[in-house]
């Protein structure tokens, strides 16, 4: 199981007809989580005329809230939700505040702008997938660790970290449906001689063939 949500927290902003709009994005796990944030953006924002917002949450997008904040009905925060909605992400916070210019734009101008905000935010934040995995803690003979090492590199299997003790200690994050198949062919390499300790399930990042375990990993290697 799997689902996306936003890489990093994002701001964007355009002016439209002397509008300025400036779109902000943030992964968060919990309503308080979202609603904190958004507090945080009316209080910097306060001169704003509207700060808008959508978020979702659950991997199934299961809560969906948004706010107009004083726009006409339908025309700001169904919008924003909707970019959220579009591109298939949960977990997830999206404010955009409105500097109004003096022109007004229309229900349909409200519309596109406000789409055009929320999208910029997330283009800018980035879009990673979120999948259950497992924690593999592998021990093997000295003899087979470089066995391994081929035949993971070939097969695309991220090796995260290697301790060389009495015996090597192999750790790896993976998928749930690589679980069985890393843990097969250690078995077949090593003859039998390994030792293997399977983690809880859990959500992991992934980033082409590696996973990371938190979201404090990410900035540094991705």
């Amino acid at each position: 199981m799997s689902y996306f949500t936003v890489k990093d927290e994002a701001k964007d902003s355009f002016e439209e007809k002397k509008s300025i709009f400036i779109g902000r994005t943030k992964r968060v796990y919990t309503e308080n989580d979202a609603k904190k944030f958004i507090s945080e953006i009316k209080s910097l924002e306060k001169e704003a005329k509207h700060n808008v917002f959508a978020y979702a949450l659950g991997e199934n997008m299961n809560i969906q809230r948004y706010s107009d904040d004083g726009e006409p009905q339908g025309s700001a925060g169904i919008p924003v939700l909707e970019v959220i909605k579009k591109n298939k992400i949960t977990d997830v916070v999206i404010v955009v505040t409105r500097y109004f210019g003096g022109i007004l734009l229309g229900k349909s101008g409200l519309f596109r702008a406000y789409s055009k905000a929320a999208a910029r935010a997330v283009d800018k934040a980035g879009i990673i997938e979120k999948i259950k995995g497992v924690e593999l803690n592998i021990v093997v003979d000295y003899a087979d660790i470089e066995k391994i090492k081929y035949d993971f590199q070939q097969k695309f299997w991220h090796i995260e970290n290697i301790e060389y003790e009495d015996k090597v200690k192999i750790l790896i994050y993976c998928g749930l449906e690589d679980n069985d198949k890393i843990i097969n062919r250690v078995i077949n390499i090593t003859r039998g001689k390994c030792e293997v300790i399977v983690g809880d399930e859990q959500y992991y990042f992934k980033m082409g063939n590696r996973l990371y375990k938190d979201e404090t990993s990410l900035s540094g290697n991705i």
